[in-house]
């Protein structure tokens, strides 16, 4: 498992907390670009393996973890998502197809927030019609096969969905249940039309040919 962090102490300390206990996980790799130890710190003394990152790009800390991993199967997972042993069992039973090249699990935002509920049952249909598999939903892949498609393209914004693309195009994939649950933070912090209208804009931009450098320009001006 990969674990991409930047400044998020608080959500790294929590999801260590969750993954202690849980059978299944070869090895935790915390691939992190916090310009303070304090993360580092955390993932050391939870005995997860450390990649120092040395700037903040998510798809470039997600190929450093890579690099260090020795599992077969390679799972990215989010700070602020909830991983289950009801995740890592369907996950296990997934992978016995040989033929499988990877996936993602259907979303589910956090409980407390209903009025963000109506997105999960779209966002399932779009899943099963072959759309992206966004980071959030803690993508996995066969280690072989991420390193033939080679890894995340180095870009600062969109790293996920243009990985997600590739994946889908170079064999089987599948969407898992349960629903990986993930923080609303960011909805609920700026505003969850607001955040939900500027990530559509975002994905139309970004598929309409706009760089993901002058996306990732907008997006934290947005924010």
């Amino acid at each position: 498992m990969i674990i991409p962090c930047w400044r998020d102490a608080e959500a790294l300390r929590r999801v260590l907390a969750i993954l202690r206990p849980l059978a299944g996980i070869g090895e935790v790799i915390v691939a992190d670009a916090t310009e303070t130890g304090e993360c580092r710190e955390l993932a050391r003394a939870a005995g997860c393996i450390v990649a120092h990152c040395p700037v903040p790009s998510r798809g470039a800390q997600m190929n450093a973890g890579a690099a260090l991993a020795r599992g077969a199967v390679l799972l990215f997972h989010h700070a602020d998502s909830e991983l289950t042993a009801g995740h890592l069992d369907n996950l296990h039973a997934a992978m016995r197809d040989p033929a499988l090249a990877g996936g993602g699990y259907y979303r589910h935002f956090d409980a407390r927030h209903p009025h963000l509920r109506w997105l999960e049952k779209w966002a399932r249909r779009l899943n099963d019609w072959g759309g992206t598999i966004f980071g959030d939903q803690s993508l996995f892949v066969r280690r072989s096969h991420f390193e033939k498609l080679g890894g995340f393209a180095d870009i600062p914004l969109m790293e996920d969905v243009e990985f997600s693309k590739r994946l889908r195009r170079s064999g089987p994939t599948r969407l898992l249940d349960p629903p990986m649950r993930s923080s609303a933070r960011r909805f609920t912090r700026h505003g969850p039309w607001r955040t939900t209208l500027t990530n559509g804009a975002l994905l139309a931009l970004y598929h309409c040919g706009v760089a993901p450098a002058r996306l990732h320009r907008i997006y934290y001006a947005a924010r």
